[in-house]
């Protein structure tokens, strides 16, 4: 067959085409097309097998020892436990988050916390100039010798500042603002970002470093640029919280040295982000008196148990098609549950507008949260309260029955410390059933 000659190739998939293209048609990666033939080609090149370097030889797992990779406290005991225990040495962290989150005012603070137990930190940021960080770290108290800030765009400098202050722990704010001089394309691009973070992670693993990453995110939430940055680093964590509330939220989507259910809690002051060790009652109403259309429930972050207030307001509708308003909870979930209410138990709702929200801000994805959702809107339809040593864990079936949950047991301990004396779950067997119970605690 003779050699195919000329035209464009995709540098990520090989997809070739007879002119140039932004977009490859294949992959549909951006960036990634290059003229056949050029340095950057080099996809489908023969590699020649190579002699391992003395010290890089394949040995027995057995022979091999973790404590150079075991985890290192950080400070801050939120972070430690989203990360399965600390920072390992030579990880490569990814931090995102939306603008204004707090990302850059945690980071910072973990980088004055490594500092002041007498390490060395490396705070390089392509965002922020050194006055405007050094202004942030006199308010929050993140002023130490050992913390070293560098205001930089070029990823070779920053190779250098690397080499030069001989850090423990380096944090790169952002790694979509760097820019190396060695390939094509403008900061934040597809190729840009990938060499970045391949540079980084190569500096992280040969020196034992943790590198720890700030991604942007785009408008759907997820990390911005290619899919390759997350699959290249060894965690990807994502700090969310509401511009309304200052509770902010860590969590873990990959982790390769531990859990990936945990969650963290933090609180963000006028002085920085604290750290809430014990958020359970931060997702419960203050009231005295019982009111109609809440009820409480027991969620699972990971393995912490957080009790959590469901609130529902039924009114009747104005309109011929009723409204469904939630917050905090699953829209569809929440239409399912009462569908379930009208045909299961008889409860008239095709005309009524309902309203279901959590308390807090936080949001219930998992169905054990199905029996509290139900309770509340019963009650608040009945105008009946529950009482406030009530709580409702259990997932609903289309045919009105209540399914046991994950962490049974460990939620209804959870609940009786909070002094939750009465707990509904799947021992009542249906959901008629539990509004049957409710009646003869209100009597």
């Amino acid at each position: 067959m003779a050699k195919q000659s000329g035209g464009v190739v995709c540098t990520e998939c090989g997809w070739r085409a007879p002119k140039w293209v932004g977009r490859c048609g294949e992959c549909q990666q951006w960036g990634t097309v290059v003229e056949a033939g050029s340095p950057g080609a080099t996809l489908g090149k023969t590699v020649r097998a190579t002699t391992p370097a003395a010290g890089r030889e394949a040995r027995p797992i057995t022979e091999l020892s973790a404590d150079a990779a075991s985890h290192r406290p950080s400070g801050i005991g939120e972070l430690d436990r989203v990360l399965g225990g600390g920072v390992v040495p030579g990880a490569a962290v990814l931090f995102s988050g939306e603008p204004g989150v707090g990302k850059s005012t945690l980071l910072l603070d973990v980088a004055a916390r490594v500092a002041s137990q007498g390490g060395r930190v490396l705070y390089a940021s392509g965002e922020e100039s050194t006055g405007q960080i050094r202004m942030r770290a006199e308010r929050t108290g993140a002023l130490h010798d050992t913390l070293f800030l560098a205001s930089e765009n070029d990823l070779g400098t920053v190779l250098g500042h690397i080499d030069s202050v001989q850090p423990d722990l380096v944090i790169v704010d952002s790694v979509q603002t760097l820019a190396s001089d060695q390939v094509e394309g403008s900061a934040g691009g597809p190729a840009q970002v990938r060499e970045v973070a391949s540079a980084l992670i190569r500096e992280a693993k040969s020196r034992s470093v943790p590198v720890i990453l700030v991604g942007h995110v785009t408008k759907d939430g997820s990390v911005a640029g290619p899919r390759l940055l997350e699959h290249l680093v060894d965690v990807v964590c994502h700090f969310e919280g509401d511009r309304q509330s200052a509770l902010r939220f860590l969590r873990t989507l990959k982790n390769r040295f531990g859990p990936t259910d945990e969650i963290g809690c933090f609180e963000m002051t006028s002085s920085g982000i604290a750290e809430v060790p014990d958020p359970s009652g931060l997702f419960l109403s203050r009231g005295t008196e019982p009111v109609s259309g809440t009820c409480a429930t027991v969620a699972m972050e990971g393995r912490r148990a957080l009790p959590v207030e469901v609130q529902a307001l039924v009114a009747a509708s104005a309109t011929p098609n009723p409204r469904r308003v939630t917050s905090g909870v699953d829209a569809a979930r929440v239409a399912m549950i009462l569908a379930v209410l009208e045909r299961r138990v008889g409860v008239r709702l095709h005309d009524k507008d309902v309203y279901v929200s959590t308390v807090g801000g936080v949001r219930l994805t998992e169905p054990a949260a199905d029996l509290a959702i139900a309770m509340a809107v019963i009650s608040a339809i009945e105008d009946r309260p529950l009482p406030h040593d009530l709580a409702a864990i259990g997932e609903l079936s289309l045919a009105g029955e209540i399914r046991p949950v994950a962490g049974g047991a460990q939620r209804a301990s959870e609940a009786a410390r909070l002094g939750y004396r009465t707990v509904l779950d799947s021992s009542l067997g249906t959901l008629r059933q539990a509004r049957q119970q409710t009646h003869n605690f209100a009597g």
